[in-house]
């Protein structure tokens, strides 16, 4: 395909960069974008402002390639023919509902092209969906809305639940809420309506309810979730003494919990004793299944709720790798939409993972490749990239079929050199002993220049 002599320098020298923009302009379209507005809006309307350009601001901002919203409408100003007040009062009236189905429209697309590249991660348990959910607080944003601006305590201006499959390792629902000091579990009845037959729930205690669990297994599906202690449970045997993992020796007996549709009336119940503490001091851990013991033995549940850690990742990544949380997005509708906009870039993320790992293999991609530095090169390059090649040589990627987009999508990943973005793994933590610090008086600041070389007089002579 003939694309011009711009186009091939930037797919040989920065083929990631090209990548991530000719998935966006197939997913994020803005004539797909506008009528996903058009379908899910409550009170809002176009009028002149399109909802496409309100995502195309945020994502400039949320990877990193402009500081912020003003910013980019400065330097697209000649592009919008908007006034900036107009910008931030559609960012602060979007509604949640359509935040969370853009992340879930776009995830189906990227699953498909994930699914077409054949870059899915080996399925634990086959014939089974593994569904991983956990719920991100946002971090407090500045006071500058004027009802904030007497408050002394943090503003919190949203949570949200997220569903990841870590077969895909795609985020690929969420469940936005305004209330940042609304319980976890007051979400949980729009996420019970998302089970669906033969899923596997994976999920900390906090998820441990009985309406939870008899739902889940009400709908034909399964649960692996860590045992909350409040759960009302009638032990049927002692435990069994299975053997050992990586995290330290499990255990196993049988429990029964009582509900309405009995359900529940037969509980595998896994104990696991850790070789190391949790963060919180415990010892050990119960974690409860209703998979039956030739769908998963015991020492494989134990390794499904292991998994349940790469969520905490996928959080990590949002907040380090991308600006998920806006400071200056005080209205809880402008920080969610921000949250579930790195969501979908975090997806993107996954979708050049997923044919990385088609090309160069599984095994070396998920041992050596960062997503950070991924991140890095699409913040670095992309504004002269776009500044280089016109929006309109773009658009062939927006008229591919998923055969084509796949096929494109392996040419490009053959030229990425895996080096540049070699993940570098982090040694055990050194304990350090505390240490006071001492202030001399009325000296607020010292000289390091100073120090470092009365240090080195101290040193003795070799």
């Amino acid at each position: 395909m003939e694309l011009g002599q711009v186009f091939e320098r930037f797919s040989q020298e920065t083929p990631v960069s090209v990548m991530v923009r000719g998935l966006m302009e197939k997913i994020l379209s803005p004539q797909k974008l506008d009528q996903l507005f058009e379908n899910y809006r409550q009170n809002q309307y176009t009028k002149e402002l399109m909802f496409s350009t309100i995502v195309e601001m945020m994502s400039l901002v949320i990877c990193g390639i402009y500081p912020s919203i003003h910013s980019v409408y400065q330097a697209k100003s000649k592009e919008i023919n908007v006034s900036v007040t107009s910008i931030y009062n559609k960012l602060n009236a979007t509604d949640p509902i359509l935040s969370a189905q853009l992340v879930r429209e776009t995830a189906q697309e990227m699953e498909a092209t994930i699914r077409y590249l054949q870059g899915t991660l080996p399925d634990s348990i086959p014939g089974h969906r593994i569904k991983i959910l956990d719920g991100n607080t946002l971090g407090a944003t500045e006071h500058r809305l004027k009802p904030l601006r007497s408050c002394n305590s943090a503003p919190l201006p949203g949570q949200s639940l997220v569903v990841l499959d870590p077969s895909l390792m795609l985020a690929i629902d969420v469940f936005p809420c305004e209330d940042g000091h609304a319980q976890e579990r007051s979400l949980l009845p729009d996420v019970i309506k998302t089970v669906e037959e033969d899923d596997v729930w994976i999920a900390d205690r906090n998820f441990c309810t009985l309406n939870f669990l008899e739902e889940i297994a009400s709908r034909s599906a399964f649960f692996v979730i860590r045992e909350h202690k409040c759960l009302p449970k009638q032990t049927r045997e002692t435990f069994r003494y299975i053997g050992t993992v990586e995290e330290g020796k499990v255990f196993e007996q049988t429990i029964s919990i009582s509900d309405e549709g009995g359900y529940l009336s037969q509980i595998r119940r896994i104990k696991l004793i850790l070789s190391e503490p949790t963060r919180d001091g415990a010892q050990e851990i119960f974690i409860l299944t209703n998979l039956s013991s030739n769908q998963a033995n015991p020492l494989l549940v134990a390794k499904l709720y292991r998994k349940r850690w790469t969520i905490e990742t996928l959080f990590q990544i949002l907040t380090v790798t991308f600006n998920c949380e806006i400071k200056t997005l005080g209205y809880p509708k402008a920080a969610l939409l921000a949250f579930c906009l790195a969501l979908v870039a975090y997806n993107l993320i996954s979708v050049v993972l997923a044919a990385l790992r088609a090309v160069h293999g599984t095994e070396i991609v998920q041992k050596e490749v960062s997503s950070y530095y991924l991140a890095l090169e699409i913040s670095g390059t992309y504004r002269g990239m776009m500044i280089a090649i016109p929006p309109t040589q773009w658009k062939f990627f927006g008229q591919l079929n998923f055969l084509e987009l796949t096929n494109y999508l392996r040419d490009l990943a053959k030229k990425v050199n895996l080096k540049t973005f070699q993940r570098h793994a982090r040694g055990p933590k050194k304990i350090r002993s505390k240490m006071k610090r001492v202030r001399p008086k009325k000296k607020p600041h010292v000289s390091t220049n100073k120090i470092l070389t009365q240090n080195m007089l101290k040193k003795p002579t070799p």
